[in-house]
């Protein structure tokens, strides 16, 4: 059933002043569901009439659809949208192993069983950061079935930059998964444990609070992240993907477009000009000023009308 989000649920009460388009895009009606995929259930929202062509959003590792409950509804008029959490993640089920073609296998029974494949029109993936990489996956196994993707700063450098980032940066999380989530005692302490990978500043302070109120929950004994441990036990040599990235990015069948922030650690202007050495040269790449990996959080408003210049495309 599609309604309009209680703001009470869907705002922290620690948040920093919200303005009043974010309040509105949070109050846009949207359905919310789950659904089964191999036996996890998938959690999802989705916005505006399924007549019209369809947008599918996929969200960053570690992460969850709510990156885009403040996107979506502002595509919403025109298209289609829907944003769910991969499993393991956010609202959605775990699972023991998430290969990659797991993670294909729910993006084809999400585009199906919400309505995305119904109506005749071609729909398009957005993804975001390890979204990305999934999104390629996509491309790679069905690209028939969707009209485009567009990579959203996609972690992807030059071999000695990304010889250089390993030393220098720690990957999120504990990286192990047998490690149960740490439970602390309250929401604040918690929230002063939540961090962005790779640490950067926000513009926006409330859309910080947003996503750090909305990647944790309640348990017992107090609070504790939404993500599963499992979904560290990875089953590709992430190494060796990163090494490939600007190649397997380059040579994905089906239209691609790239959106990256232009102060970026994971994919700037050199990591544009690499993918376009690896092959790429015909892939449009936009960089947004003033943002960083998180698109949505730096220039939610220019993110969104990059995205809506490249829908018309």
């Amino acid at each position: 059933m599609t309604s309009s989000p209680d703001l009470s649920v869907e705002i922290p009460v620690d948040s920093s002043k919200t303005p009043s388009w974010f309040e509105d895009a949070l109050a846009a009606p949207r359905k919310e569901g789950w659904l089964d995929s191999a036996g996890c259930p998938i959690h999802y929202f989705s916005w505006g009439n399924p007549a019209n062509p369809g947008v599918l959003l996929l969200h960053g590792f570690l992460a969850h659809a709510r990156c885009f409950a403040f996107i979506a509804p502002l595509l919403a008029n025109d298209y289609y949208v829907v944003a769910y959490d991969f499993s393991g993640m956010g609202d959605s089920g775990a699972r023991e192993e998430y290969p990659d073609e797991v993670r294909l296998q729910e993006l084809i029974d999400v585009a199906s069983k919400t309505g995305l494949l119904d109506n005749g029109r071609k729909p398009t993936i957005v993804a975001h950061s390890y979204g990305g990489s999934v999104g390629l996956t996509a491309m790679e196994h069905c690209h028939e079935q969707f009209s485009r993707l567009v990579i959203c700063d996609l972690m992807t450098l030059r071999p000695d930059r990304l010889k250089a980032h390993a030393k220098e940066s720690r990957p999120p999380g504990s990286q192990d998964p047998y490690r149960p989530n740490r439970v602390y005692p309250n929401y604040k302490t918690a929230k002063a444990r939540f961090v962005l990978s790779p640490p950067q500043k926000v513009n926006e302070a409330y859309l910080f609070d947003y996503m750090a109120f909305h990647s944790l929950k309640a348990v017992e004994g107090g609070w504790s992240w939404k993500f599963h441990p499992s979904v560290f036990d990875r089953s590709t040599d992430l190494h060796e993907r990163l090494l490939m990235q600007g190649k397997r990015t380059a040579n994905a069948p089906g239209p691609i477009v790239i959106v990256y922030g232009e102060q970026s650690d994971l994919f700037d202007a050199d990591s544009a000009d690499y993918v376009r050495e690896c092959g790429g040269g015909h892939i449009p790449m936009i960089g947004i000023p003033d943002a960083r990996h998180h698109l949505m959080l730096d220039q939610p408003i220019a993110f969104v009308s990059v995205l809506r210049a490249i829908l018309t495309m």
